[in-house]
């Protein structure tokens, strides 16, 4: 726990960096980690200095909210609310996602489909804007237009440097049911009547989402919190999560295991490292199976190109990198997975159900209505002469026929018009003209799209 003069003494220090940055020059963090797919320019000019602002300040455990610093990791910030038995309302799925990121970037978890997404739970917040101010926005008051723009916004309208949530009483189990479907249009039937009714065959149901292994292989996991103790399993060690949909079809984990239960092995992506051949996974010390280091080789990769001399020897003629989440409204998801296996092909695909209770300007969704966010990683052989992006465009392009949207945490191709459309370029505007008047913030169109 930071506590509340450690807070101030990070707020201070923040500040003193916001003076040091030329007069002029883009205001951005001075920060090397990042859960984000998409390059960035880099930057000669010093950068928001960040490192005291990552833990939690306080817990009220009556009260059931915390206050937590921008850059707290959701690992982090679920080691001290797990103790008092609380959660946040949604915990999105990789230990290092930062509270404040999932804020301007928007998480989603399992219990997105009666939590909403994870700034729906945000009571109030502090905010370093482009002009070096520190406000706090809340739903009313006279920073509530920051307030509303803020979730989607990546850091175009500033950065939170604490955020007051609403925690979520759990109890320390979690039994699951995997589901099997054989088509789209079932398990997407079957989304809609858990999403209504909070519970499948009669059995609450607390936490759902899905795992798409072909056209006629679809498993939804059921998820229901229990105060009964439970023989848990364990797949931080030798054993695979998602394989495990395919073996069981009731499993148990404690709640600290489910939290992280994609983890481990990054969804299934692990698997592009050998972390799942049983040989290479008794080798590897658990510590480092997990995201962060996943991700950090992937960036390994991209400095010195083993994968594209591999790719060579085994004479593929060009690769694209497919890193996309997306929803769909309900109705159309058969629709999207079945364009999604003739133009694409990636398997497995993860499903995530989720309403949002409010419409917020930047990511527009109709409130009350079912979507489902369509999850997809890795990378599609193309031919050598492939323009850049030609599937990701193909992807945007479907998804926006089918009234979605796109997450903006990967590579972006849209026109500015259709950009601003999409994503409330003129709520945007007005924010920015109020807390940036002097533009030292990167637009949202220049990090999501220009990588500026």
């Amino acid at each position: 726990m930071k506590g509340w003069e450690a807070h101030g003494a990070a707020v201070q220090a923040l500040r003193r960096s916001y003076d040091q940055i030329p007069v002029g020059a883009r205001v951005r963090l001075a920060k090397k980690t990042s859960n984000l797919f998409r390059p960035r320019e880099a930057s000669d000019t010093p950068g928001l200095d960040v490192n005291g602002l990552d833990g939690v300040i306080a817990i009220d455990p009556v009260e059931q909210t915390a206050d937590v610093q921008g850059m707290c990791t959701y690992e982090d910030l679920v080691a001290a609310t797990l103790p008092h038995g609380l959660i946040p309302y949604v915990v999105p799925q990789l230990r290092t996602i930062t509270l404040g990121g999932a804020v301007t970037g928007l998480g989603i978890e399992s219990t997105s489909f009666r939590n909403g997404l994870p700034h729906e739970s945000v009571l109030e917040m502090d905010i370093i804007t482009g002009a070096g101010d520190i406000v706090t926005a809340a739903p009313v008051g006279e920073n509530a237009d920051l307030f509303e723009a803020f979730p989607n916004s990546y850091g175009s309208l500033g950065y939170a440097t604490r955020l007051r949530i609403r925690l979520e009483k759990v109890p320390p189990y979690v039994t699951l049911r995997h589901v099997r479907f054989h088509d789209a249009d079932a398990a997407a039937a079957a989304i809609g009547a858990v999403v209504e009714s909070g519970e499948w065959q009669g059995v609450q149901v607390d936490a759902v989402d899905g795992t798409v292994f072909s056209p006629d292989e679809i498993y939804l996991t059921l998820a229901r919190f229990t105060d009964a103790p439970q023989v848990v399993s364990d797949y931080t060690g030798q054993r695979v999560y998602y394989r495990s949909l395919q073996q069981r079809t009731t499993d148990a984990l404690t709640m600290n295991d489910y939290l992280w239960r994609w983890d481990t092995d990054w969804f299934w992506c692990s698997g592009a490292f050998g972390a799942q051949n049983r040989w290479v996974r008794r080798a590897w010390p658990t510590r480092w199976r997990r995201s962060d280091v996943y991700h950090r080789l992937v960036g390994l990769d991209e400095r010195i190109g083993i994968s594209k001399v591999l790719d060579r020897f085994k004479k593929v003629p060009g690769r694209e990198r497919v890193i996309q989440d997306i929803e769909v409204p309900l109705g159309r998801l058969p629709e999207f997975l079945a364009w999604f296996d003739a133009e694409v092909g990636m398997r497995p695909v993860w499903l995530c159900p989720l309403r949002t209770t409010r419409t917020w300007p930047v990511y527009p969704l109709e409130p009350g209505e079912t979507y489902v966010n369509v999850g997809f990683w890795g990378t599609v052989v193309v031919p050598a002469d492939s323009p850049r992006g030609a599937v990701n465009r193909r992807i945007e392009q479907a998804v926006s026929e089918m009234g979605g949207h796109k997450s903006l945490y990967s590579e972006a191709f849209y026109d500015q018009q259709t950009f601003d459309r999409m994503y409330g370029g003129e709520a945007l505007a007005a924010v920015r003209d109020r807390y940036d008047p002097e533009a030292r913030l990167s637009t949202l169109y220049e990090k999501a799209v220009r990588n500026s």
